[in-house]
Parts: structure tokens; C-alpha cells; sequence
């Protein structure tokens, strides 16, 4: 049997007054995701760990069953590998997004809308100007490098940098202050480390602080008048007029899914985050591109079902990844969140789901967010998360709809660290 994961990013959200108090999947009209947990078995998946921050990189490998006490370095790693950065031995990698400012605030946490090639643009400059500022240079040495991601989500490599730093993510304080959110050392997770004998940095936690708030103040001098920022300001956009470095670690050490289940013998990932091209990279699976994948509403919708259509007749495994409803749920627009998770049910879960029903091999599927990310709050929560696992003569249980309540009297109850993709690939 064939396996196929579906993952709306940021799907599961709050009851929502306006909706009669149900959640956006209660409300939304997702005949598929309905179909599918009626005939398949449903449950709760508990995808942050106490005492992490619920992150995608978080999430994401948490659903492939990742331990992450044992794997978790950020998000700059795992963007690494999606970009093709390979990470030296004494090398930090940290996410850099390219973030609008306005006033003392955080406008918004991706300029509104930044397309890759104005982002490439900005990038190179900032490697131009800033990696190479004099006083930077002087006081820390030739240690920075700025590396292109995808449209606002970029990459900034600090050879000898320290990771025990405590960082805010830009999309958790929209319209707030940023200058209380500058990056702060973690002395006691340095310490810690220290002690524990573990590597030793070239810059102290407090050197790496200090040189990332330095960027920081310094990029936005640097594109308040590059030229870009002028026209989009002349255009009525908003400018991308600052970096925000955060989610810092070194290179993982993780097993790859085929080496933990010898079933999967070639697998693919499908995405237009460089963060999950990442994980899919380290989890041993090759990456699909897909013409059109923007990471927005907007995505090549039917373009994903076909790419991964194609891919399970030649793999085992194939991890889906819809980044819209995550995008929508950090703007706080419901309307437009309504509209990624229908067209997530009606453009990608039907397409696939009625082809590989066809099929003389059977395909398990599975369809779930990977943390909930509320239009009110319009950030991630780490509350557990619905799922379903559908398969040709699965015996089914209860539950007739996907949804948060619903799947809370799921067959599987509440399942954590490994317990669902072990649950999943055991279908056969």
C-alpha cells in the first residue's frame, strides 16, 4: 500500500462568533475531508512537544515522527537544506524574513506581498552592503553571508555564531513594537550547553545577539531608499524596509523515513516552503516543484494534486504541503481563509483522492493541519490537532465530519510524538 499525507498548514482554528460559534472547518464546505473521515478512523494529534514553540519546523517533523529533543535546530537548518546551503561544522543557520516596519511597529511579518525576485534583489544587496559592513566586520569579522529564499522567508548563515538566543517570531507580534523584540541572549541555555560539554561557538550567545541587532537596525537605513522600496511605496505596497533574523541552529542529525520504515523505499515532498523542502530533504525524500506553488491563496492548486498523482506511481510515500491557510490565518482574514481550506477539499484532497480510487493498489491517505493558526489571534497555538487516515477496508468509527470536536471521539484519541506516523504507515 501506498501512502499519501495532505497537510493544510495552519487549518485548525477557533469557534468564530461571526460562524454561530463553530470553527472554519466545521463552517467551511468540505464534502471530501467529510467523506474521508466517515470512511476512514479519525483522532487528535498533539503535534507540539512541552516546552516548544509551535513552529511549523516544529510541527511538520513532529508529524513525521521526530523526536524533538533529539532533532530540532530551527528553522535556518532546515531552509539550508532546501536551498542547497550546505552548513560547515562552526556554521549558525537563522531565518531571515524581509519584514515591513512602519513607525515603532511591525507592520507585517511578509511585506504584505514579496515576490522571490524583488526579495533576490534585496538579498544581494544586503550581502553587498551589510555582510560586508566596515564596522561590522571589524568588531565580529567576515563571518556573515545572506542567502535568496522564497518570496519574504530568507537565509542568514553566521560561521561561529552562537544558537542559544531568544528570538520572536515576526508574524507573532503584527502591529507591535520591535524594537522589545530584538534578539536576546539565552545565558542559561548557553550555560547549559557549556557545562553539558557540548560545542563551543567563536561568538559568545551575547556577540551573536549583538551582531544580529545590529543588522537589523542597520538594513533598515539600507532599505529605506533602495530604489525597490521607493516604487513599491509609489505603488501603494508596502516596503520591505527591514530583516528579521530568528529560528537560529546548526545542521540536524535525523534518521530518514526510509531507515526508520523499510516500506518506504523512494518517497517525495511537495511544497512551495523552503522550511518543509527542508525537512522532506533530511527525511531522506526528493523535492517536486511545482510551477505555480506560491505559498499563498493563489497556489497552483490542481498543479500539486497532479504533481502528487504522479509521484505515488512511482513512490511509496508523498507528504503534500498547502501553505494558504497558515498565510490567511496570520492576516486575520477570515473570508480568505474560508476560501483555502474549500479549496484545499474541493482542488486537491477530491482530484487526488477520486484518481488513486481507481487504482489497482490501494493508497492510505491522511489529511490533516499541522497546528492551528486562529484569524483572531492570527499566530500559531499548540492545542492538538484533528486527523484522518483513510484507506480502502480500514474499518471506520464514529465520526462523520473533520473538524476539532468532531475528531476528538476519533478511534485513534489522542495520539503524540511518533504515534501517528506509526499509526498511519501501519496501515496496510
Amino acid at each position: 500500500m501506498k501512502h499519501i499525507i495532505i497537510l493544510g498548514d495552519g487549518m485548525a482554528d477557533w469557534p468564530v462568533e461571526s460562524l454561530g460559534g463553530k470553527t472554519l472547518l466545521q463552517y467551511a464546505y468540505t464534502p471530501y475531508m467529510d467523506m474521508l473521515a466517515e470512511k476512514g478512523r479519525t483522532g487528535m494529534l498533539k503535534t507540539v512537544p512541552d516546552g516548544f514553540h509551535p513552529g511549523s519546523e516544529v510541527a511538520n517533523s513532529s508529524i513525521l515522527g521526530y523526536d524533538q529533543s533529539e532533532v530540532y535546530e530551527g528553522r535556518g537548518p532546515l531552509e539550508a537544506a532546501s536551498i542547497g546551503v550546505e552548513l560547515g561544522p562552526d556554521d549558525m543557520a537563522i531565518r531571515c524574513n524581509i519584514i515591513c516596519i512602519e513607525g515603532d511597529n511591525i507592520k507585517n511579518h511578509s511585506c504584505g506581498r514579496l515576490e522571490t525576485e524583488e526579495g533576490d534583489v534585496l538579498i544581494k544587496f544586503l550581502q553587498e552592503r551589510l555582510a560586508k559592513d566596515a564596522e561590522l566586520c571589524a568588531k565580529y569579522g567576515d563571518v556573515v553571508h545572506f542567502y535568496t529564499g522564497v518570496q519574504y522567508r530568507h537565509l542568514l548563515v553566521i560561521n561561529g555564531g552562537s544558537k542559544y538566543l531568544k528570538c520572536t517570531p515576526p508574524h507573532d507580534i503584527p502591529l507591535k513594537p520591535w524594537r522589545p523584540a530584538l534578539v536576546k541572549p539565552d545565558l542559561d541555555a548557553e550555560k547549559q550547553a557549556i557545562e553539558a560539554g557540548e560545542r563551543k561557538t567563536k561568538l559568545s550567545a551575547t556577540q551573536t545577539a549583538e551582531l544580529i541587532n545590529y543588522m537589523i537596525e542597520k538594513s533598515q537605513q539600507l532599505l529605506a531608499t533602495h530604489p525597490l522600496n521607493l516604487n513599491r511605496v509609489a505603488e501603494g505596497r508596502d516596503p520591505a524596509n527591514s530583516i528579521w533574523p530568528w529560528a537560529g541552529g546548526y545542521r540536524p542529525h535525523m534518521k530518514t523515513l526510509p531507515e526508520t520504515f523499510p516500506q518506504i523505499k523512494k518517497g517525495a515532498v511537495i511544497t512551495a516552503v523552503d522550511l518543509i523542502r527542508g525537512i522532506g530533504r533530511y527525511a531522506g525524500l526528493r523535492c517536486i516543484d511545482v510551477d505555480g506553488a506560491t505559498g499563498l491563496y493563489d497556489t497552483n492548486y490542481e498543479g500539486k494534486a497532479a504533481a502528487a498523482v504522479e509521484a505515488l506511481k512511482t513512490d511509496d510515500f508523498v507528504y503534500l504541503h498547502v501553505e494558504a491557510s497558515d498565510e490567511a490565518g496570520h492576516d486575520g482574514d477570515l473570508k480568505l481563509k474560508l476560501m483555502t481550506i474549500e479549496n484545499l477539499d474541493k482542488r486537491i484532497i477530491g482530484p487526488v483522492y477520486e484518481e488513486v480510487s481507481k487504482w489497482d493498489e490501494k493508497v492510505a491517505i491522511a489529511v490533516l493541519p499541522d497546528h492551528p493558526t486562529p484569524v483572531a489571534l492570527r499566530t500559531h497555538t499548540n492545542q492538538p490537532i484533528p486527523f484522518l487516515i483513510y484507506a480502502p477496508g480500514l474499518e471506520s468509527d464514529s465520526v462523520k465530519t473533520f473538524d476539532e470536536t468532531a475528531c476528538q471521539n476519533g478511534a485513534y484519541g489522542l495520539l503524540e510524538k511518533d504515534g501517528f506516523i506509526r499509526a498511519f504507515m501501519d496501515v496496510m
